[in-house]
């Protein structure tokens, strides 16, 4: 299989999932601004949720501009992080609807880390297949933003049995250190 292929393959799965995600949300009863209170928190977790996929989307799009090649374990890598993103709209329409209550962040949290798991097995292979003199190991010679976020998402579930808030906070630190595509990769690009 072509990197082409994978990557058009993983840019319609995360289409379907933010489509999924918006189809969740509801027309407000009435038609005054006060019908949309119920709905506050429900728009809050798509918005949190659809800047985690559009992360991924970004990141892995930057991953595979760099990618010479793939192979079949890049191919179960890539298909092991779109299941945990596949998991992001049952996650978020639960946050939403529970109004970010402890269980419900707990499980949105584990579905983060499972993510930023997938992805650093994904990025890992990638590495080892380009090998080790690649362009690409040498932009992505630090972990230290794939770790912290780890750290981060530990945090928060932990934090999320009691503070659900806090938790959400530390979810959001995440996203903030990875809403600038990466860095690395991007001087990368622009040095071939």
């Amino acid at each position: 299989m072509t990197k082409g292929r994978l990557e058009a393959f993983s840019d319609g799965v995360l289409a379907v999932i933010i489509t999924i995600m918006v189809l969740e949300l509801k027309v407000p009863e009435g038609s005054d601004w006060v019908s949309l209170k119920p709905l506050i928190a429900k728009f809050l977790a798509y918005i949190f949720s659809f800047i985690y996929i559009g992360i991924y989307w970004n990141n892995h799009h930057h991953l595979f501009q760099a990618v010479k090649k793939v192979n079949g374990n890049i191919l179960w890598a890539n298909l092991h992080l779109l299941f945990w993103l596949s998991l992001m709209p049952s996650a978020t329409e639960w946050i939403g609807a529970t109004h970010f209550a402890k269980n419900p962040v707990t499980i949105y949290g584990f579905g983060l880390i499972m993510c930023a798991i997938a992805y650093t097995i994904l990025e890992n292979l990638i590495l080892k297949n380009e090998g080790e003199n690649s362009t690409l190991k040498e932009a992505i010679h630090s972990k230290f933003k794939e770790y912290i976020s780890i750290v981060f998402y530990i945090l928060g579930i932990v934090t999320s049995f009691f503070y659900p808030y806090i938790a959400i906070g530390f979810y959001y630190i995440v996203a903030l250190i990875w809403l600038i595509p990466d860095k690395r990769i991007e001087k990368l690009l622009k040095e071939n």
